[in-house]
């Protein structure tokens, strides 16, 4: 049977029912209304239309939404949505259900459906389950900037070949021109003559690069969040924010889109995506990888480094990356495993993640659980930091904000004007500080592994607003400084969960240490028994939280 509904500025969708029976009472016009809820953005209408149920799903092409309140949250985070028209509707009885699938017409272009199950047995009909296909676009541009397929064809022959990478918007290939994160910038910026070393080290021993993946503006942020291309998607925590500022990368790896993400690490760029996604992420010893080509942040801290999805690939990518470490830099291994925590540090993490990290550290360390070892305070460390990465920063981009008022995001303009603040009196204070922090804490771990949160907390939702963003950025930065002030590698490795999604676990070595730190970490992978993408079973009517590609550690009950 086909009707057709007049729906105003919706269309006239034609109406088909399958089966050769009529539509019950009120579904059409539920359908219609929901739609034009949607229409006008009536986020509490939106929700009202959802079955209030922890069950309850939402899928489209970024992952899987369960329960009520996660749907509505991502729906309070997300914007107003582009206008469509319905074209047609197609009905079909299934169970005590109604499948309804809804064929829409987007102002943009392309051809969306729409999949829902509605149900009536609350005396008014809801949708108990959405399944939301968008029309195919080309490229995402949350997550890249230019793509290709390759964009560069790395050597025929080599350790990496058959690895595709996403290189964040700091490096320079030839060709092409390096935008900062920020479109004001890709505007004014030249077209580069020469690849970064660090990107051709890798195209020479086999690996692709299929494109230039976003960057938060000037990799100022460790959230991931940018107001001119979006926010790219967390997979691993439906609704979140990326981590970044290695946050293009990061999410394209982490969407399988490339298998190896080259970012920069100078305050936890790399580490704090990689924990927030499920990854490995490695920043590596300051020095060790050459920053030729790659625009800066603040030298003293800027490094170089990888995101991966599995412990094997990492290994593989930093032996290769690592190759052409300057003699300067030390290339010693880890003299000795004892693994050492602070509890001083830790307590900046929340409960959650500090537990989470403390039983995978117990159950590959033993019983008596890691040494403990007495470093700074965290608030110390990141007043440190702060004042000396800000005055580089400046050094580094002042003259081109001051030339360039409203182009850049409200936070990371507040970071530049309080850079722009740090006069070279207490710059070279925050110096000294460093120097005595960075001995105290030489002194402390010498050979040592200290274990510690990757993160403050598992990735924070994107409508938790900045006040509450800045108190978990500078917890995080308190931790993430250590390797930091210091110049030691740090590896996140995905080892550790809470109900609200991944935790890295993060080894911190000593200087040259970089390729041990991986061997030690898959050891402690395989003693945990954590395998890369194996499922993570969350029970249904749980915490809504996502299901995700590794399995809990078996010292978590």
């Amino acid at each position: 049977m086909v009707d057709v509904y007049d729906a105003g500025a919706l269309g006239r969708p034609e109406v088909h029912i399958e089966g050769g029976v009529r539509a019950p009472a009120g579904l059409v016009e539920a359908v219609l209304a929901y739609e034009s809820a949607r229409a006008a953005d009536d986020l509490a209408t939106l929700s009202d239309f959802f079955v209030p149920s922890a069950d309850t799903l939402r899928i489209d092409a970024d992952g899987l939404l369960v329960g009520h309140d996660a749907i509505a949250v991502f729906r309070g985070s997300r914007g107003a949505m582009e206008p469509r028209t319905i074209v047609q509707l197609r009905l079909l009885l299934a169970g005590e259900d109604w499948l309804v699938v809804s064929v829409n017409a987007p102002v943009s272009g392309g051809c969306g459906i729409v999949t829902q199950l509605w149900n009536s047995s609350s005396g008014r009909w809801l949708v108990r389950a959405s399944h939301v296909t968008a029309p195919s676009r080309a490229t995402d541009s949350r997550v890249w900037r230019v793509v290709g397929s390759p964009l560069v064809l790395g050597a025929t022959h080599g350790p990496l070949a058959g690895h595709t990478v996403a290189v964040k918007d700091l490096f320079a290939i030839a060709g092409q021109r390096v935008g900062v994160g920020s479109r004001a910038y890709l505007a004014e910026a030249p077209v580069e003559v020469a690849t970064a070393p660090a990107v051709q080290i890798l195209l020479d021993a086999g690996a692709d690069v299929v494109g230039i993946a976003q960057s938060d503006q000037f990799a100022y942020s460790i959230a991931g969040l940018n107001p001119d291309y979006g926010t790219p998607p967390n997979p691993a925590v439906r609704g979140a924010i990326p981590g970044g500022s290695s946050s293009g990368p990061a999410s394209a790896v982490a969407l399988g889109q490339a298998s190896i993400g080259v970012g920069s690490d100078t305050a936890g760029s790399i580490r704090v995506p990689a924990s927030y996604q499920g990854l490995w992420g490695l920043r590596t010893t300051h020095g060790a990888v050459s920053l030729e080509g790659v625009a800066p942040l603040a030298p003293r801290y800027d490094t170089v480094g990888w995101l991966t999805r599995d412990g094997g690939t990492m290994r593989d990518v930093a032996a290769v990356g690592l190759s052409g470490a300057p003699d300067g830099v030390p290339s010693g291994i880890v003299t000795t495993r004892r693994v050492v925590a602070s509890p001083v540090i830790d307590a900046v993490a929340t409960d959650a993640a500090r537990e989470a990290v403390s039983a995978v550290v117990t159950a590959v360390v033993g019983d008596g659980g890691p040494g403990v070892v007495d470093l700074p305070n965290s608030r110390e460390l990141f007043e440190a930091f702060r004042v000396t990465q800000s005055a580089e920063a400046w050094r580094s981009h002042g003259a081109w904000v001051e030339a360039h008022p409203g182009a850049l995001a409200p936070d990371v303009e507040a970071r530049f004007a309080w850079a722009q603040a740090v006069t070279p009196d207490r710059e070279r204070a925050g110096l000294e500080e460093v120097s005595r922090l960075a001995a105290w804490i030489d002194d402390a771990l010498g050979d040592d592994v200290l274990v510690l949160p990757s993160a403050a907390s598992a990735a924070p939702r994107v409508n938790l607003g900045h006040e509450r963003l800045d108190v978990l950025r500078e917890a995080t930065l308190g931790m993430t400084s250590v390797a930091g002030l210091t110049g030691r590698p740090a590896l996140s490795v995905p080892l550790a969960w809470t109900d609200a999604g991944p935790v890295g676990v993060c080894l911190v070595g000593p200087r040259g240490s970089d390729l041990a730190l991986i061997d030690l970490a898959l050891e402690w992978q395989a003693l945990v028994g954590v395998t890369p993408h194996s499922p993570r079973v969350v029970p249904d009517g749980g915490s809504g939280a996502r299901s995700s590609d590794r399995t809990t550690p078996p010292a978590r009950a």
